[in-house]
């Protein structure tokens, strides 16, 4: 029997919804034996393990699990010796420095040395801090880390920002960026030396991949007048350009077909349109490989 490869999940928020999503995009289907089980099969290769995010670095380091998908501010505050697979792309946001409103510090090095800094980010806060010459006195919190120089607990903060409407709600502002962060799936690096386990979890990177990939492209069709196929190249470049196919009457019209940017899509049509183009159909791609 083949051993099975686990796979370390957040078990909450936003990176635990948007992993299940892209892995099920992927053909790969949590199969739970229970509604609070803290496993669930993935096919015949793969075993979910659902843990807290920021334990998953040290998870996957010290073996409890051979693949794992975490946020790289989290990969990088555990500084575990994992190898990263893949930028899944979701969990947008980035590690900030942040002051309050009324203060007068426009950027780190107006900072005066002994400044107090609250965070759940320690080792990469005073790393940043010691790269810029800048001496502070970390104040660790678990969370929160926006209240507490309204407390006086500590004169700034460096916290995780998506939007930054919870800094304005709490009358901070931002005058640095630590780390931009997205989800990773990273693997241990004794998985990579075992020749089936390595090939296992490198198809799994390449399903995710092609996933990812296709996201944000559309396929289109459309029935074009041969007499437009010059104007056609420059509107369809596609990957390699448009594929043209005869249409069964061999008449006026060829069949165009592309892969189309998302966004493009709207003028697309219309300069399709603009050539006498008919029949456009435009459908997503559930997975693209190049």
């Amino acid at each position: 029997m083949v051993e099975m490869i686990r796979i370390a999940f957040p078990n909450k928020g936003r990176l635990a919804e948007s992993a299940r999503e892209l892995f099920e995009r992927a053909g790969l289907e949590f199969e739970f034996r229970g509604d609070r089980a803290l496993q669930a099969a993935l096919g015949d290769d793969f075993l979910a393990l659902f843990v807290r995010a920021e334990d998953i670095p040290e998870f996957v380091a010290d073996g409890a699990a051979d693949l794992g998908v975490t946020g790289r501010d989290l990969v990088a505050e555990a500084n575990r010796p994992v190898e990263v697979l893949l930028d899944l792309g979701f969990g947008r946001c980035r590690l900030a420095v942040a002051v309050k409103d009324e203060s007068d510090v426009r950027d780190v090095d107006a900072l005066p040395d002994g400044t107090r800094v609250a965070t759940s980010f320690p080792r990469l806060t005073e790393r940043f801090f010691a790269e810029r010459g800048r001496k502070i006195t970390l104040v660790p919190v678990s969370g929160a880390a926006e209240i507490a120089p309204h407390l006086g607990v500590a004169d700034i903060i460096v916290d995780l920002v998506s939007t930054g409407s919870t800094l304005k709600v709490n009358g901070l502002r931002e005058i640095a960026t630590v780390l931009e962060s997205t989800a990773l799936l990273i693997a241990r690096r004794e998985l990579l030396d075992d020749p089936d386990r390595r090939r296992r979890a490198e198809e799994l990177t390449t399903a995710l991949e092609s996933v990812l990939r296709a996201q944000n492209k559309r396929y289109l069709m459309a029935n074009v007048p041969r007499r437009a196929l010059p104007e056609l190249k420059r509107i369809l470049p596609g990957l390699n350009g448009p594929t043209i196919v005869d249409v069964m009457d061999g008449g006026e019209f060829v069949a165009a077909h592309a892969v189309v940017d998302r966004r493009e899509i709207y003028r697309t049509i219309a300069d399709l349109k603009a050539i006498g183009a008919e029949g456009i159909l435009v459908t997503p791609i559930e997975r693209l490989m190049p």
